[in-house]
């Protein structure tokens, strides 16, 4: 039974894929390289959006007031807008290049960069801000009874010091964006005085 079928199989002539004359098997590709036909199949598509003056422009009006008009001390909303607005400052970019020459779109989008600087340098002092007046007000316990009070800030007037600092900084540097600053740095500065007391140049608005 097994020996006979296995004579059998042994006396099969073996098959090879040979080719009928006059047709030729298709060359296996090199490694790491493609057939003829997958060459030709193979294409590269690369496309770009052309914008006119006046489209840039518009653009770069819409962007300047949605950024402006948002509230820049609601650290949530700048979370989650951020991205957004960082991806179509890099768009906005690249589309503005073709225009940069022209002094109307070049002072616009140079705003426009000044404006996300002095967003981001807003947002990294108010920040501090922030997290400064939380550790004041864990350091005085539960409902300010001391108890189970946190460390208190040692340099807290040194903090204090720094960031009034920065604020009058930016306020000469930016003066244009007086109110976007005082948004930030100048209701944190006040937040922050009603757990420490310290002096910086605009306390009067506050009535400290």
């Amino acid at each position: 039974g097994r020996f006979a079928l296995a004579a059998t199989r042994a006396a099969r002539p073996v098959r090879r894929a040979v080719a009928p004359a006059g047709l030729a098997l298709p060359a296996r590709p090199a490694a790491g390289g493609l057939s003829s036909l997958q060459q030709h199949a193979t294409r590269t598509y690369i496309t770009t959006a052309k914008y006119t003056r006046d489209d840039v422009l518009e653009q770069l009006d819409e962007y300047h007031a949605s950024v402006m008009s948002a509230n820049w001390a609601d650290y949530l909303n700048l979370v989650y807008t951020g991205p957004f607005w960082e991806a179509q400052l890099e768009r906005l970019t690249s589309v503005v290049q073709p225009y940069l020459h022209e002094p109307a779109v070049g002072a616009k989008f140079a705003e426009v960069q000044e404006m996300m600087d002095v967003l981001y340098q807003c947002e990294d002092v108010r920040d501090h801000l922030n997290e400064l007046a939380e550790l004041a007000t864990r350091s005085s316990g539960f409902m300010g009874t001391g108890y189970a009070a946190a460390e208190k800030v040692e340099n807290m007037a040194d903090h204090a010091k720094l960031c009034a600092e920065a604020y009058d900084k930016m306020l000469e540097k930016h003066p244009s964006f007086k109110p976007k600053i005082e948004q930030t740095i100048g209701h944190g500065l006040a937040v922050l005085r009603q757990k420490h007391k310290f002096k910086w140049g605009t306390m009067h608005r506050y009535f400290f």
